[in-house]
């Protein structure tokens, strides 16, 4: 037998060290992402109570997340370039069990109420002084540690971008595990109680990262520094060029947010399908044979960007899962383009940490206009189409032109073709009429275009530019609502405000969900005089009308009833004269829509010295003294993204307490995403009252009379009056198999899928 190779010895132990260097080191920024990405709709699920379940929420908590993950890389350049090994290691592992004794996560004392105006920096002013410090010390682990592994001497460490992929892979994983296991799962506090121990275990995790890094051989370190002491600097136009490339998909992923909960669907859990969109991108780009190779993306860009701009034309109404699958798939395709740019173009492992300083602060830039910037500045959402312009300059820089004899007459064309097609919309001729006609055709052709100088005369990525934005200009000045059109738009949303052809109805529009209208004219021409009659959801004979009629009747005095939830003002116009109503709203500029005579005139008839209250109403309805009102009505339900907390067990509780000895609460759950009156049901038998469940079509001819779905929750059954033996309201017993939503637990995905299995019945 011969004896063993010495060489092959003295390999073994080298191999092994290697292959635990690797495990370690990717344990633990696998579970840092995962951290990182499960504390934003953890911690934001605590906060939604303070500010109504806006969708503007997640957006602030995004700006947030990206301004503090700017914050912890340069943090993690700066340990970089500290020359010992230990010292790096050691203020590291302080901060992070600093952080630890800050934990579980809570909302700092001082921030339980929101003020009444500026909720984006009050916001991000609650997330910094509550989360900021673990946040931060978890957002330094990516660059840090791909540095630390580079130092080991491991033989992949000169390239240890690779690592970038896990880390996005935990982060996809939390992204998707929350509404899918966490959320139905456990409550609010047993999530916390688990995020905590996986921050104790992440320390563990870095502390065996630090002992490798520091029993690293000196030797192997130098000579993989060596390999890389040669690497040029990258230049400053490279670095202002990764800003650019960074902050473009970042903007667009809140855009394309915001665009689908405003403009297509106002559907709950949609913010996470863009985000996890957003995170593959990083995942596929980073790894070390991407499945999807970069050039098949920059051919399919610009066929991408068309497509949005046909999206746009078309409108979210004709196939809501068809349009809602394009602008996510087209958004992919745009993303992958972008960051496959990043990862082409990285620089050599010594420069990785100011490479991700670079990366975050482009996320930073891109965040910042798309969730803060931009609301303030625009009153609908034209931050998507800007960033969807600038994304034609994410292009590398081409070869030479095909046809450049043609292209140097291409901007005089475009000129013209801008001019031709945009001076008509100012006018109301019938060059006008035939284009607004065809505006689809007209506007998917100049998208077109934009993709043939792409494709087929690898034209510069300015003329694409410029073609692309008189595409998406024609869209607003070619809007695809039938009727003049106002946008307002508020911390919580873009509201239009739609006036049909002729004027006959105003319609109060959140996206394609109409949250209320008024009938201006008859239908042979003559104004409406008079007081105005509640339509949509709130005709006398719907749920709500009937509901209100039968505690009059009940009573036989007049009413006090408090409403949560303005919208149009209709349900002013219900109240009969000696009533007291009082109106919580959380939205002010709802109140001076409502308010103002040339969109809805409700008010200024039926209530013109209306003070409504203006908050959060869990908050300030909370303030009302108890068992003053005879009926309660909640309206804040309409195929939004729900305000969760005011259908809790809590909630209902305060509701109940407000009420008079034989009051009702009137819940109204009409939605297209979520069934909800099981819910409402659930939360009134925990407070031992009785539910009655209204349901059913409009059978209307008139297009503005909707069907409802509402919930009547009352002590006994003689406080309903003859709603108890009516035949459209169903007395309703909790379902035992249903789990009560509360403030500490809520399952949005549950109430999806029974929507979703009752529509198949």
């Amino acid at each position: 037998m011969g004896s063993p190779d010495p060489s092959v010895l003295a390999d073994q132990p080298s191999a092994s060290r290697n292959r635990l260097v690797l495990i370690v080191y990717t344990a633990a920024i696998f579970v840092s992402a995962l951290l990182l990405f499960s504390v934003q709709p953890l911690f934001t699920k605590m906060v939604l109570p303070r500010l109504g379940g806006s969708p503007a929420v997640w957006s602030v908590a995004m700006v947030f997340f990206q301004s503090l993950l700017l914050a912890g890389y340069a943090y993690a350049h700066y340990l970089t370039q500290i020359r010992t090994r230990w010292l790096p290691a050691a203020i590291h592992l302080v901060l992070l069990v600093i952080a630890l004794l800050s934990l579980p996560l809570s909302i700092a004392s001082g921030w339980g109420e929101p003020p009444t105006s500026g909720y984006a920096f009050w916001l991000l002013g609650l997330f910094t002084v509550s989360i900021g410090l673990p946040f931060f010390a978890l957002a330094a682990n990516n660059p840090l540690l791909q540095a630390w592994f580079f130092r080991t001497g491991h033989p992949s460490g000169p390239d240890p971008y690779f690592l970038y992929a896990s880390s996005n892979i935990g982060s996809f994983l939390a992204l998707l595990s929350y509404p899918v296991l966490l959320e139905p799962m456990f409550t609010l506090r047993t999530q916390n109680l688990i995020w905590t121990g996986g921050y104790g275990l992440l320390i563990v995790l870095i502390a065996g990262c630090a002992v490798l890094l520091l029993r690293s051989p000196v030797m192997a370190v130098a000579d993989t520094a060596a390999e890389d002491a040669d690497a040029p600097a990258p230049p400053w136009i490279l670095r202002a060029r990764w800003i650019f490339l960074a902050a473009v998909p970042s903007g667009l992923l809140i855009a394309v947010t915001a665009h689908i909960s405003t403009d297509v669907a106002a559907a709950p859990l949609l913010w996470v399908l863009p985000l996890s969109i957003y995170l593959l991108t990083w995942v596929l780009v980073f790894q070390s044979r991407p499945l999807l190779p970069h050039k098949w993306m920059l051919l399919l860009q610009p066929l991408a960007i068309t497509g949005v701009i046909v999206l746009l034309a078309v409108g979210g109404e004709q196939n809501l899962l068809l349009t809602l699958g394009g602008h996510q798939l087209c958004f992919f395709v745009i993303a992958m383009a972008c960051h496959g740019e990043l990862a082409r173009t990285r620089p050599a492992a010594k420069y990785l940490t100011g490479f991700y300083v670079a990366l975050s602060f482009g996320g930073m830039v891109g965040g910042l206009f798309a969730g803060l910037i931009a609301p303030f500045a625009f009153s609908w959402v034209a931050e998507y189409p800007v960033l969807l312009a600038l994304a034609a300059l994410c292009r590398p820089p081409g070869g030479a032109e095909r046809f450049p004899r043609w292209s140097a007459w291409y901007w005089p064309f475009l000129a013209v073709l801008a001019v031709g097609l945009i001076a008509p919309s100012w006018s109301d001729g019938n060059i006008m009429h035939w284009l607004d006609d065809n505006r689809v055709w007209m506007i998917g052709a100049v998208g077109v275009l934009s993709a043939l100088l792409a494709l087929g005369l690898n034209a510069d990525r300015w003329k694409i530019f410029a073609t692309v934005a008189v595409a998406l200009v024609l869209i607003r000045a070619y809007p695809a609502d039938d009727g003049r059109v106002e946008t307002v738009r508020s911390f919580f949303g873009v509201h239009k405000i739609v006036v049909t052809p002729h004027g006959q109805y105003h319609v109060l529009m959140h996206g394609t969900t109409i949250h209320g209208a008024q009938k201006f004219q008859n239908d042979d021409g003559t104004p409406v005089t008079g007081r105005p009659e509640p339509i949509t959801y709130y005709q006398k004979d719907g749920g709500i009308g009937q509901a209100i009629t039968a505690v009059r009747e009940r009573k036989r005095a007049p009413l006090r009833v408090a409403v949560i939830g303005l919208g149009a003002g209709t349900l002013t116009c219900a109240s009969e004269p000696g009533e007291t109503w009082k109106f919580f709203e959380i939205d002010q500029t709802m109140v001076d829509t409502a308010r103002d005579p040339k969109y809805f005139s409700y008010i200024q008839n039926c209530a013109p010295d209306l003070k409504p209250v203006i908050g959060d109403a869990r908050l300030t309805f909370a303030r009302e003294p108890d068992g003053v009102y005879d009926l309660i009505i909640v309206d804040a339900y309409s195929s939004d993204a729900i305000p969760i907390h005011l259908a809790t067990e809590e909630a209902m509780a305060i509701y109940k307490d407000k009420l008079a000895p034989q009051g009702a609460v009137v819940m109204h759950v009409s939605n297209r995403h979520l069934e909800l009156a099981s819910v409402i049901v659930g939360i009134a038998d925990a407070n031992d009252l009785k539910s009655w469940v209204y349901s059913e079509d409009s059978n209307r001819d008139n297009e503005y009379i909707f069907a409802t779905s509402v919930v009547v929750c009352a002590r006994e059954e003689a406080d309903v009056g003859k709603l108890a033996s009516s035949d459209v309201w169903a007395l309703t017993e909790a379902d035992e198999n249903q789990r009560v939503w509360t403030d500490d637990y809520s399952n949005v995905l549950g109430a999806v899928y029974r929507r979703l299995r009752d529509g198949e019945q």
